[in-house]
Formats: structure tokens, C-alpha cells, sequence
């Protein structure tokens, strides 16, 4: 297929981003038309509601996030070399996504997101739930919009404590679990934060007086999924 190349490799570092985003307004419809091409898949038919999302993203190019963008960008043109080169079933999916619009909304999505957070972690989580998206045939808008915010939101202890209650093999109970630990207030700082974006909730149960309930709600099981290495991640 040619898709993942060195000279696309080339093209990711010689693009002069500094000068693209000095342009009045960023021409940013031009950018995110780089930005498809650059993940390794020949360049979108610009067409109807693709048009229109490049149009919607044009004024928002800007000299203090193109680093963030370019990482992003580059991140999901390696999970993409990945998926292709290690999920045989996934490469059709890959071929077809030059003509999926959602696909460009994903990218657009994303390019919107990497203006609001410079920590790479929280970047690669971007790149992370595209990709996956698109390894699992799923890159509805709406769900994405979530997950995304989510992304550049929590923290790297608010992603570990998930991965927690993700693998515990029953509902956790924060008090047996926190018993003795120096950093409970935060942990349970970070459960107030996955409550609020409806990873996890909590639950006092009138049974177990005292009790700390979380229970991992699907939103919070199919987010977590989508920010594994492709390699690793669930078939």
C-alpha cells in the first residue's frame, strides 16, 4: 500500500508549522487537509459535511499548540502503522478511511482537543482513542467528543485508579482498599472525578454501612479500553 513510509516520515518534520500558523486565521482548512495525509492515508475527498468541518476549524491554528498538534498527529500515524502492520483484519478499515468522514470529524475532534493540554501523556490518550476507534469500527462523534475530554482532563492518577477499579474483580470497596493509605483523600478525589464524567459511580449501599462502593459503569470499561497500546489492547 506505500502508506508508512520514510517520506512521510520526512514530511512530519519539515513542515514548517511555525509559519503555517503566523497566516491570518491559520488557513486551517489547508491544515487539517496535511493533517489526514500526514496519518498515512491518501488525502480526504473534501466534500459536503467535510468541507464544512474543515471550514468550522480554520480560525483555530495557532503558533502556541502546533507542537501539541504535530506530537498528536504523529502518535496517531504510528498506532496506525502499528494496527495495520499487526491486525490483518483492520487493513481494509485503514484503506477505506480516505472516503469515512467521520474519520476527518475524529481528526478535526482531535486537532480541537490538543489546544488545551501540552502534556504528551494526555496527547497520546488522543491518539490512543482515534485509533482504537478505528480499530474498533467505532468513531461515533458524540462518543468520541466524550472521551476525548475525558482524555485531557484526568490525570495520570486518575487513569491508574480506573485501571484499578477496571481490573478489580468485583465492585470495589474504597474503604478495604484505602485502609492505610497515606494518599486516600486524593484517590478519592480522583473517584469524584471519574463520577463526574460517568466512568464510575459511587455507592453507599444501606446494607454495608460505611461502605465505598465504586462501581465501573460502561463508559469508564470502553475508555480505559481505548487508551491501550494497539499490540495489547482487545481484539
Amino acid at each position: 500500500m506505500g502508506q508508512f513510509d520514510l517520506e512521510t516520515d520526512a514530511a512530519l518534520t519539515q513542515i514548517n508549522w511555525e509559519e503555517l500558523s503566523k497566516t491570518p486565521g491559520g488557513e486551517f482548512a489547508e491544515i487539517v487537509g496535511d493533517l489526514l495525509a500526514l496519518t498515512g492515508i491518501a488525502p480526504l475527498v473534501v466534500v459536503g459535511g467535510t468541507s464544512n468541518l474543515l471550514l468550522k476549524v480554520r480560525r483555530l491554528a495557532g503558533a502556541s499548540y502546533t507542537s501539541n498538534l504535530i506530537y498528536t498527529i504523529t502518535a496517531v500515524r504510528n498506532d496506525l502503522a502499528d494496527l495495520y502492520a499487526k491486525h490483518a483484519e483492520s487493513r481494509k478499515r485503514i484503506e477505506s478511511l480516505q472516503t469515512d468522514p467521520k474519520f476527518a470529524e475524529a481528526i478535526a475532534a482531535l486537532a480541537l482537543r490538543a489546544m488545551h493540554t501540552s502534556v504528551k501523556g494526555r496527547l497520546k490518550r488522543l491518539a490512543r482513542i482515534v485509533v482504537n476507534g478505528v480499530k474498533e469500527d467505532d468513531l461515533d462523534p458524540e462518543c468520541l467528543d466524550d472521551m476525548m475530554r475525558a482524555a485531557v482532563e484526568l490525570s495520570e492518577a486518575d487513569i491508574r485508579l480506573l485501571k484499578e477499579v477496571y481490573e478489580h474483580p468485583v465492585p470495589m470497596d474504597m474503604n478495604e482498599t484505602d485502609k492505610g493509605r497515606a494518599d486516600s483523600a486524593e484517590r478519592m478525589g480522583s473517584i469524584a472525578k471519574l463520577q463526574a464524567v460517568a466512568f464510575v459511580q459511587l455507592r453507599t449501599p444501606g446494607l454495608d454501612l460505611g461502605a465505598n462502593i465504586v462501581v465501573l459503569l460502561p463508559s469508564g470499561a470502553k475508555f480505559y479500553e481505548r487508551l491501550q497500546e494497539i499490540s495489547t489492547g482487545n481484539t
